[in-house]
C-alpha cells in the first residue's frame, strides 16, 4: 500500500484515562489503566488506520509540580514547560509498554515510539494574562490559600470539589514536529505525540523558549490532526456519546450531529466549558477545515463505534 492509500486517525486520550480521579496516582495504576486502554487503541490500527496518539496529562504535571514543590528546600524546581516535557516521557513510555505487550498478547507486529513534541504559541496570547487551566490535585482552601501566599500561585474553587491551582492556557498555532509526525505514521508506527498538549514554546528575541503555560490537549490534538492531514480524529471521553440536556430527564443521545447542528446546540448551552465543550469545539475546527468527520466515543465502546454501532459522529454540512 503506498502513502497515498494509507489513512491517518489522530486520537486524543485524556490524561484523567490514565489517572482515576478516585486513584492515589501510584505508577502501578496508571499502567493498569494503560494496559486496559491499549485493547481499544490497537482496535484503531485494526480497524485500518495509522494512528497518532495524543494524550493527556492535568493530573500527573499537576503531581510533578507539587513533587517540586515540596522538595524544592533540596533540589531546584523545574518550571511548567520542563514538567510538561517530562510527563511526555513518562507517559510514552507507560503507554508504550502496555501498546507493546497488547500487540504481543493478540499476535499484531506493530511498532510504538513517543516523539518529544513543542507547540508554538503566542506568547502575546491574552490566557498568559488570565490563567484559567485548573492542574494538579485538589486542594482544602487552607492548603490552596498557603501556596497562594506562598508561591504565587492563582488559584480557584473548583466545582464545590476543593482548590486547584490555573495556569496559562494560550492556543496552539503550529505543531512544530507534525511533519516527523506524520512520516513515522505513515512508515507504520504508531506514534505517541503532542503529550499534555505539547511544550509551549514560542520566539521570544529571535529564539524559541519555553513558556510556563498548559494547552488544551482537545486543541492541540484537533490542530495535529489538521497538520497531519488525518483522515478521522477521535475524542475518547468518558461517555459513551455526546448528548443534549445531559442528566435531565430530557436527555437526548446523539449519534450524528452537523457542524450547524453542534454550533447551535453549543450556543443552547449544552456543552460546557468544563466537560464537552472544549472537545466539541476541537471537533469543529477540525471538520470545518478539513471536511473529514470526528467520532467522540468511550474507550469502551470505540471497537463498535467504528464500525459505526455507537458514539458520536460529527460530520459536516450537507452541500
Amino acid at each position: 500500500m503506498t502513502n497515498s492509500q494509507k489513512k491517518i486517525a489522530v486520537v486524543g486520550l485524556g490524561g484523567n484515562a490514565l489517572l482515576l480521579e478516585t486513584q492515589k496516582g501510584t505508577f502501578e495504576e496508571q499502567k493498569a489503566n494503560a494496559d486496559a486502554a491499549s485493547h481499544a487503541i490497537l482496535s484503531i490500527a485494526c480497524s485500518g488506520y495509522e494512528v497518532i496518539l495524543v494524550h493527556g496529562n492535568g493530573p500527573q504535571v499537576g503531581q510533578l509540580l507539587a513533587q517540586n514543590e515540596e522538595s524544592a528546600a533540596k533540589i531546584p524546581v523545574l518550571p511548567l514547560d520542563a514538567c510538561v516535557a517530562a510527563t511526555q516521557g513518562t507517559i510514552g513510555f507507560i503507554l508504550t509498554t502496555a501498546i507493546r505487550q497488547t500487540c504481543n498478547q493478540l499476535g499484531i507486529e506493530k511498532d510504538t515510539i513517543t516523539v518529544l513534541t513543542n507547540v508554538a504559541v503566542d506568547p502575546a496570547d491574552q490566557a498568559f494574562q488570565n490563567p484559567t487551566k485548573p492542574i494538579g490535585s485538589f486542594l482544602s482552601e487552607e492548603r490552596a490559600l498557603e501556596m497562594k501566599e506562598n508561591k504565587g500561585w492563582k488559584v480557584v474553587e473548583d466545582s464545590g470539589r476543593g482548590y486547584r491551582r490555573v495556569v496559562p492556557s494560550p492556543k496552539p498555532r503550529r505543531i512544530m514536529e507534525s511533519k516527523a509526525i506524520r512520516d513515522l505514521a505513515l512508515a507504520g508506527f504508531m506514534v505517541i505525540a503532542c503529550g499534555g498538549g505539547g511544550i509551549p514554546v514560542a520566539r521570544v528575541n529571535n529564539r524559541f523558549t519555553g513558556l510556563e503555560a498548559v494547552i488544551d490537549k482537545d486543541l492541540a490534538s484537533s490542530l495535529l490532526a489538521e497538520e497531519v492531514g488525518a483522515d478521522l480524529y477521535i475524542v475518547l471521553t468518558g461517555v459513551d456519546q455526546v448528548a443534549i440536556n445531559f442528566g435531565k430527564p430530557n436527555m437526548k443521545l446523539l449519534e450524528k450531529i452537523t457542524v450547524s447542528e453542534a454550533e447551535e446546540y453549543m450556543s443552547q448551552g449544552h456543552f460546557p466549558a468544563g466537560s464537552m465543550g472544549p472537545k466539541i469545539s476541537a471537533a469543529l475546527k477540525f471538520v470545518s477545515c478539513t471536511g473529514k468527520e470526528v467520532l467522540i466515543t468511550s474507550a469502551e465502546k470505540l471497537e463498535a463505534a467504528l464500525k459505526g454501532q455507537g458514539g458520536t459522529y460529527i460530520v459536516p454540512d450537507a452541500k
